[in-house]
């Protein structure tokens, strides 16, 4: 599971300007539109058979199960408004940085005599935004999880556990629940 690209991914709508289309057919539309016609990708990326995209693009369908509706939702989300996203990313890249809310395991090598369990801990930090650059610099070349998750403990490293001499590293594990906001 990519918890830090979906946390990114899930700030995102709250810059749209205009609604996500409602009906089925229209939702169906717009993901066919944003992958350029290609329908066998889109229903790859919802889980169903291409001949399910034909029929709800031509309106034989109309009311999707469920898991359906919540993944034409979720899809949707990641290409609506492709031009609004990136001005939201460029501006939390370049002025205003993105604010992490995390419940995860952080534990630390610090010089000795000092504890590096890791502990479960509730934060809510700011990142300035050549963070937000380096995050969404990595998700856009598909980096792994785990390589979010170094990026996100070098962050945290550096504007919240503070350490000026260097002796601090920061593990950043175990994600409980974690919300960005741009």
């Amino acid at each position: 599971m990519e918890e830090i690209t979906d946390a990114i991914d899930r700030a995102a709508p709250e810059h749209f300007t205009q609604g996500l289309p409602k009906s089925a057919q229209a939702q169906m539309r717009a993901l066919v539109k944003a992958a350029k016609g290609d329908k066998k990708a889109v229903a790859q990326r919802l889980g169903v058979d291409p001949n399910t995209v034909r029929r709800y693009l031509k309106g034989q369908r109309k009311h999707p199960r469920a898991a359906l509706r919540e993944a034409l939702v979720r899809e949707l989300q990641k290409v609506w408004q492709p031009g609004i996203r990136r001005q939201a990313r460029k501006n939390a890249a370049t002025t205003g940085g993105i604010t992490v809310e995390v419940w995860a395991y952080f534990g630390y090598t610090a010089p000795i005599g000092t504890t590096d369990e890791a502990r479960l801990r509730h934060l809510t930090v700011h990142l300035p935004p050549q963070w937000a650059q380096q995050l969404f610099a990595a998700q856009d070349k598909g980096a792994s999880d785990q390589k979010m998750r170094e990026i996100m403990a070098q962050a945290f490293q550096e504007n919240y556990f503070r350490d000026s001499s260097g002796a601090l590293e920061v593990e950043f594990t175990g994600i409980k629940a974690i919300d960005v906001q741009y």
